[in-house]
């Protein structure tokens, strides 16, 4: 036979090993035989990809194959391992056999992620934090694979942009990428839009119609909340991916399922599963490859560059630019985000119509992203008005009913207070200063607010009669903690 490749042959099996090398000599086909670690790492160092003849190692086959994704691997025995490089196993050292999988072997190429390609995938996933470091990498093992993949993760993390990735990084790149949501479509609709329908197949159906398995074809089908999806439609989609055909409604003809399938959800399936609202081999088929889309809130550090990327993609929308200042961005990096970037993607939009082609400090933004944000400065106006609430008739109520709440033991430094009650000094030859006996007093008062309320500040707030805001606001001026 003619085969212009290099073969390597790793196997603990002497005798095997001797056969092997024989039969390739008289075959003229070039070999390296070996078992040990140096002929893996000069494996490693082929610039154009080999043959690996697999017998008895001690390298365990998944890491090989993983690690060694630009070289064809022909085991000797038989596995249940399934990998693109994987081409067969050579049961019997036969002659034709042998021939038949070197033929295999010299037609296979790699799958290699383009420069271009891996530019489109930065491109499409925002960030370089260690969350989305860890989808990338996985993106990039599973986009060249067949396999399935179920993407996992919380409302509004992005999942079908992941979806995308993959597509785009994919053999199925050049074919359409065709979405669905499970959870928005009527179960009585749903199998008519996954697999479409023939004329007159039920009341409506005046013509015959493709669905988005056959509008996928040669590309890939994204199965958006699949967690949604009714059991009687679980048990025919489950028969689609055994059998890759399907028929559609009201046909006969059986129709080749030539898709790559991603399905996501926000839902614990396996939770799901136990409440057998899901099925589980469905769910063993689906979940070949699972990625989980990290949460926006372990990933801040991402948060500058998605606010530019949302304010590019806002912009010829709204007709108008914005920025965010840095303390803005800090403050925005401390709220939890529970809708993800979705929510920050509805924040950005919210700012362009209230704070149009201006940059966004703290105090713009709306009170529930504010957080703990205090101003680095307070004006005078600020602090009247702050002392003004501290003694105002809520106050004196609040001494009545809790007398208890003024009876502590002054410091000794402390001229606002004498024998346990507020105390304001007589006026001697001794001078003092207005603004530091008020502070005195607004900081014993406000720290036996915090003790009285377990440090809680929206309730001693409250019982203070000021906004918790500017409550926070004092108690960052005099270093008070809320212990």
């Amino acid at each position: 036979m003619s085969f212009s490749g290099c073969v390597l042959i790793m196997d603990n099996n002497q005798e095997r090993r001797a056969r092997l090398e024989a039969i390739l000599s008289f075959m003229q086909v070039e070999w390296r035989s070996g078992s040990r670690a140096s002929d893996l790492d000069w494996l490693q160092e082929q610039p154009h990809s080999m043959t690996v003849l697999l017998g008895e190692t001690d390298f365990p086959l998944k890491k090989l194959l993983l690690r060694h994704e630009q070289h064809a691997f022909i085991t000797l025995s038989k596995t249940q391992e399934e990998a693109p490089n994987l081409l067969g196993s050579l049961g019997e050292l036969t002659y034709d056999e042998l021939t038949r999988l070197l033929q295999q072997a010299e037609q296979w190429r790699p799958f290699v992620i383009t420069d271009e390609q891996d530019q489109q995938l930065n491109t499409l996933l925002i960030g370089d934090s260690a969350g989305m470091q860890q989808v990338k990498s996985l993106i990039r093992q599973v986009a060249g694979k067949q396999a399935n993949v179920l993407l996992l993760g919380e409302s509004g993390t992005g999942k079908e942009v992941i979806a995308q990735a993959i597509h785009v990084l994919s053999q199925q790149s050049r074919g359409p990428f065709v979405p669905i949501n499970c959870g928005a479509i009527p179960a009585e609709l749903l199998e008519s839009e996954l697999f479409g329908h023939e004329k007159g197949a039920f009341t409506g159906a005046v013509a015959a119609r493709k669905g988005r398995f056959e509008l996928a074809d040669g590309g890939t089908l994204f199965l958006d909340e699949i967690g949604d999806m009714p059991l009687p439609m679980q048990v025919k989609l489950l028969r689609v991916l055994q059998e890759r055909t399907f028929e559609r409604v009201g046909g006969t003809r059986p129709i080749k399922a030539n898709v790559r399938i991603i399905a996501a959800t926000h839902r614990d399936l396996e939770q799901m599963i136990a409440e057998q609202l899901f099925r589980e081999d469905l769910y063993y088929r689906l979940n070949v490859f699972p990625i989980t889309a990290p949460p926006l809130r372990q990933r801040k550090d991402d948060l500058p560059q998605l606010l530019n990327e949302l304010i590019e993609r806002h912009k010829d929308t709204h007709q108008v630019t914005l920025s965010f200042s840095a303390p803005a961005v800090n403050t925005l990096q401390g709220y939890h985000w529970p809708g993800n970037v979705r929510e920050l993607s509805n924040l950005v939009e919210r700012m362009m119509i209230l704070c149009p082609g201006q940059r966004v400090e703290p105090a713009d933004l709306p009170e529930k992203y504010r957080g703990d944000y205090v101003p680095e400065s307070f004006d005078e106006m600020d602090e009247q008005a702050a002392l003004a609430s501290v003694f105002s008739n809520h106050a004196e109520t609040f001494e009545h009913e809790h007398t208890d709440f003024f009876e502590f033991e002054p410091e000794e430094e402390t001229p606002a207070a004498v024998n346990g009650e507020l105390h304001v000094p007589d006026l001697t030859s001794e001078c003092y200063n207005l603004k530091e006996v008020l502070a005195s007093i607004e900081m014993e008062v406000i720290g036996k607010a915090l003790d009285a309320n377990d440090g809680i500040v929206a309730r001693a707030a409250e019982h203070l009669g000021m906004r918790r805001t500017t409550l926070v606001e004092k108690m960052k001026k005099y270093g008070i903690a809320r212990d």
